[in-house]
């Protein structure tokens, strides 16, 4: 039987690929030997986060739920990544079909314009910047998703009572800043994409200790590791939805005994 939470829990992994693809689509550049296959390469996962997104709104129809505006809502979203994703992917394929056709000497496409080499680098550069633009907020979009998606259906009952995690402030606001593809590290300290607040690394690990988040290589310039929700991280980020945190544990102090009062002769 499908778990109640899972859409949502598929929007999280979805957002951490959008947040995979983002690091890579940063890094590319059509200045080496071979720009167009390198947009080959990246056109495919592309076209695979579409494909994920769309299987999203599958498994939300499996679900029958009530089509509130808020669940509305949450179509439009996924169904609005996809497109985007399809969008970045052609746009990626593009490219190479310009770099191609210039270093052939045939017009684009075939009916466009003649351009040089040089011509053909500059205009597919201002492609690949679309795409970066287009697949930027996939990590966000797919967190609010889920959030919506979580909190309404807890609001309509239909989802299983749970108690919250307890987790301290620090620690649900970095789970949420990890959600949205937020969190590298470099040079051993974490990083940040955010001037309002930072992550210490003793909230990176205490986090870690519990198996709620997982690092992988990261490809972006000077960040040596990306930081991801695991599985785990995803559920219990998750039964925060849609409910005031819990109240963060702390070791009650023993009461002061009461001080002798000296006894009065009458």
């Amino acid at each position: 039987m499908t778990a109640p939470t899972a859409p949502a829990e598929k929007l999280l992994l979805l957002g951490g690929d959008f947040a995979r693809q983002n690091d890579y689509l940063s890094r590319l550049r059509l200045d080496g030997l071979s720009p167009a296959t390198a947009l080959t390469q990246q056109a495919v996962p592309t076209q695979d986060l579409a494909r994920l997104a769309l299987d999203i709104v599958d498994g939300l129809d499996a679900h029958r739920m009530h089509h509130s505006p808020e669940i509305r809502t949450v179509y439009a979203r996924v169904r609005q990544l996809a497109h985007l994703a399809t969008a970045a992917a052609g746009h990626l394929l593009d490219a190479e079909d310009i770099i191609d056709d210039a270093r052939a000497c045939v017009p684009v496409k075939g009916d466009g314009p003649l351009l040089t080499y040089q011509q053909a680098l500059q205009t597919a550069n201002s492609r690949l910047i679309l795409v970066r633009e287009l697949t930027a907020l996939g990590p966000q979009d797919t967190l609010t998703a889920a959030e919506v998606l979580v909190t309404e259906r807890r609001r309509r009952g239909d989802l299983p009572p749970q108690q919250p995690p307890g987790f301290s402030p620090a620690q649900h606001a970095a789970l949420r800043a990890v959600a949205r593809g937020e969190v590298t590290v470099a040079n051993g300290k974490p990083y940040l994409r955010r001037d309002d607040w930072s992550i210490t690394l003793a909230t990176l690990r205490s986090l870690e200790a519990r198996g709620l988040l997982v690092r992988e290589k990261c490809p972006l310039w000077l960040h040596d590791e990306r930081v991801h929700l695991s599985a785990d991280g995803r559920r219990d980020l998750i039964a925060t939805f849609g409910r005031p945190p819990a109240p963060r544990r702390t070791a009650a102090r023993p009461a002061p005994a009461p001080q002798a009062t000296p006894s009065r002769s009458l």
